[in-house]
């Protein structure tokens, strides 16, 4: 059986030190490892690079590295070059986790490029490095000589912090036949020893007896402690002390002060004098509960001497004899539970922490990753995390104790450009104990909103004949992005203006959105522009937005006014008006007519008299432009009237056109020719051409009044043999005078169609019908052979102008 159990330790040794160490993916993304304690700083524990899928990739491209724990200390590093976890310090399985049956460290990696935790957990296996160690010292032991064959006497046992087959497997005892061992096995696996009484002792033969007493365990190489045994024969003593319970159970609070009394263990003895005296001492205690607590060996009182906390041991087992000085005793068992108290408010640090993040990242993004730790037990170890409300993002538990904060609404950048997320760790017990840390995050922009205008579209109004390049009005757009992402470049992308671009007339500045005049404008060209303007942000991709710009040209009083009648004549020539001496007041004599290209006020015209021949004889519609009689013509009224007519528009600064309206007044029309004779034509002398055709006008004039002048003469010669023709009628039609071409052309024209001419005054016998127009009087004549009967209804006065033809 010994020979099997060394086998099995040789091959455990074997592959503990050839460092086996395995790791396999648990459930949740647990990743667990296992190597031997006392690993010298740097040995290789796992390639967790390629168990976590990144291997081949440089690290600090994925943000590989280990969380450290709280309060502890950090066992194992990542090796940046090739993603092994190494240790980084000498680990001491009995240190980390004294007699528990697994020893495991776990600690946390984060990849932050995929914001993943992982939970590793390394188990740490024993060695033999430890041997098997008795209280330091001679161990002296009393027998009483009256003891009989087979008494059991307890020895002080080996300690070896080591577990399993590691530690202690057997005991042996030397130097003496009088005595033998006992081993017993307890129901945690250890072994307790006690010394058996083989022979009956007389101390009168031997009082002293000088023992070894040896400790084996069972690791690769074995390992031994050994322990001086003194044997004390001592006379007869008939009673042993007697505990008055042989258990103790005591309760107390952590932090309980210094020199506190846990309780009093009491022995009785029956036996008299100094047999019957007690002392009180610890047996099988460790260095550890040794400084914990101080046994007074006369009143068997135990207090505190050292800091009681449950963190670092919740329970001690201590083990007390009372020996009387007969060398006989007895022993009694004290166990005390330390309560635990909420004296420890929870710690909350920040394992991941991503100080940015983009407005328009996914809901479930993670922010921050938390490691939550209390070191209260039960329901004072028990936290709860709480985050501000209002807020959208939220804590998940994540492994362990870990917690993620991760974003549940969409960010908005413009409404909420940073958050202060304060997050608060509190326990359960009472009173609660809470720990608080604000994680700043800031939001990043990204390009979702266009570029917007104030209003749907604009309207803007410029003044006709403004200067080249001047800045007719400009646009603003607003983009609540930031930076580049708000940066407006604006661009005029659509509009036409007859047959013409836009950009002939318009230019933007892309930067600032003022809009300039590249040339002049005319409101009489152009009265409206319509076109598009674009808003465009430097985003990627960009957004943007058009609106429409109406832009309306204001007229400007640029235009003087153009007379149209009387026209001025292309020969040179003075145009007339005849008014018949007979008019009465009120009576047209001629229309001025002009427009003006303006619009509004601006193309509103009034007319005035600036100069007569005659003041007052004339008047002119101020509006209307017509030429009236204002009185009577007398005698006196020159025959020639010159008008000077002045057409002026209604303009700020007003502009005006004049013309000079000459109106000839006649009561024959040989009279009206004979004053007409006398308007003398303006020459040009400028102009050689003009005055030759007018020479030539002249002389064929002349050459036709000769001829008309002779087939006058025979006509009349026949008419007067005749007396009187049958009766004929005669129709002349007005035509106005101001169609006349000249002076010379009005006397050819009256000469080639006027036979007699004749007036009469007051005369209620003559035999005319007379019909007026606006301009010009239009006659209708009738003859008869017999008599002339006159019209009554015709109303001749003097200064009529009567045109007869005669057939």
């Amino acid at each position: 059986m010994e020979e099997k159990q060394r086998l099995w330790s040789y091959k455990e040794g074997i592959l503990q030190c050839f460092l086996m160490v395995y790791a396999w993916k648990a459930a949740y993304a647990q990743i667990h490892y296992s190597i031997p304690e006392e690993m010298q700083k740097g040995s290789f524990v796992g390639n967790i690079a390629k168990d976590l899928g990144t291997e081949g990739k440089q690290l600090s491209d994925h943000g590989l590295r280990i969380i450290p724990a709280i309060g502890k200390v950090q066992y194992f590093s990542l090796n940046s070059n090739n993603g092994h976890l190494q240790t980084s310090e000498r680990i001491d399985r009995e240190a980390i986790c004294g007699q528990a049956e697994k020893c495991i460290l776990n600690f946390q990696v984060i990849v932050e490029s995929k914001r993943k935790l992982y939970g590793v957990e390394v188990e740490i296996t024993d060695i033999n490095d430890n041997a098997p160690q008795f209280p330091p010292g001679e161990q002296e032991l009393k027998i009483n000589e009256m003891s009989i064959q087979g008494s059991l006497f307890p020895l002080p046992e080996a300690q070896d912090q080591d577990l399993g087959m590691n530690s202690v497997q057997s005991y042996q005892l030397t130097g003496s036949s009088h005595f033998s061992l006992d081993v017993k096995m307890s129901e945690n696996g250890a072994r307790h020893v006690e010394l058996v009484l083989e022979k009956n002792l007389d101390r009168e033969e031997q009082s002293m007896y000088e023992l070894v007493l040896t400790a084996t365990d069972g690791g690769d190489p074995v390992r031994t402690g050994t322990a001086q045994i003194k044997v004390v024969v001592l006379d007869a003593n008939d009673n042993a002390p007697v505990f008055s319970q042989p258990l103790y159970a005591v309760s107390i609070e952590e932090n309980i002060p210094k020199e506190t009394t846990v309780c009093r263990v009491r022995a009785v003895d029956l036996d008299e004098g100094i047999n019957g005296e007690l002392k009180y001492f610890f047996k099988k205690a460790t260095k550890k509960d040794s400084q914990m607590f101080l046994l007074n060996s006369t009143t068997g009182t135990i207090t505190v001497m050292g800091d009681i906390d449950f963190e670092v041991s919740s329970f001690y087992e201590l083990e007390v004899h009372a020996e009387d000085y007969g060398g006989l005793f007895d022993r009694a068992k004290v166990e005390i539970t330390v309560t635990d108290l909420n004296d420890n408010a929870p710690e909350l640090a920040v394992s991941f922490h991503t100080n940015s993040i983009n407005e328009n990242s996914p809901t479930g993004t993670v922010v921050a990753i938390l490691n939550v730790e209390d070191q209260d037990s039960g329901i004072n170890g028990e936290v709860t995390c709480l985050i501000s409300q209002n807020l959208p993002f939220q804590l998940k538990k994540s492994i362990g104790n870990f917690y993620s904060l991760v974003t549940v609404d969409a960010l908005d950048r413009e409404q909420m450009e940073a958050y202060n997320i304060t997050i608060t760790a509190k326990d359960h017990g009472t009173p609660s104990l809470s720990t608080t840390v604000i994680i700043p995050l800031q939001i990043l922009d990204t390009n979702d909103n266009p570029p917007l205008f104030p209003q749907s579209s604009y309207i803007f109004y410029l003044m006709e004949n403004n200067q080249r390049g001047a800045s007719v009005f400009s646009l603003k757009a607003d983009d609540p992005d930031s930076e580049e992402n708000s940066r407006i470049k604006y661009s005029i992308i659509k509009g036409q203006m007859g047959d013409f671009a836009l950009s002939s007339f318009l230019s933007i500045n892309s930067e600032t959105g003022i809009i300039y005049a590249v040339s002049s404008f005319d409101y009489e060209e152009f009265r409206e522009i319509n076109f598009l303007v674009r808003a465009q942000d430097g985003g990627s991709p960009s957004l943007s937005s058009n609106i429409s710009v109406t832009l309306f040209i204001l007229d400007q009083n640029d235009n003087a006014p153009e007379i149209l009648y009387p026209s001025p004549p292309t020969d040179g020539s003075t145009g007339i008006e005849l008014a018949p001496r007979s008019s009465e007041p009120g009576y047209l004599v001629t229309k001025v007519v002009a427009v003006d290209a303006d619009s509004g006020q601006n193309g509103w015209l009034s007319y005035q008299l600036l100069k007569a021949t005659e003041p007052g004889l004339f008047s002119i519609g101020l509006h209307t432009g017509e030429i009236r009689t204002a009185r009577f013509f007398l005698d006196k009224d020159a025959l020639k009237q010159s008008l000077v007519v002045l057409v002026k528009d209604n303009g700020q600064s007003p502009l005006s056109a004049s013309v000079t309206v000459t109106v000839v007044l006649a009561d024959s029309i040989p009279e009206s020719l004979s004053d007409i004779s006398s308007i003398s034509t303006p020459s040009d002398p400028q102009s050689d051409l003009t005055f030759y055709l007018v020479v030539a006008v002249a002389f064929v004039s002349c050459l036709f009044f000769t001829s008309l002048l002779v087939l006058l003469a025979l006509r009349l010669r026949r008419w007067r043999n005749s007396q009187f023709c049958d009766s004929g009628s005669m129709n002349f039609s007005g035509v106005p005078v101001s169609q006349f071409v000249g002076i010379d052309g009005v006397r050819a024209f009256l000469h080639s169609y006027c036979q007699e001419v004749s007036l009469t005054t007051d005369s209620r016998k003559s035999q005319f019908n007379i019909s007026k127009a606006n301009y010009s009087n239009t006659l209708k004549n009738q003859l008869t052979s017999d008599h002339i009967k006159a019209d009554d209804d015709s109303n001749l006065s003097s200064g009529d102008l009567i045109i007869v033809q005669v057939r």
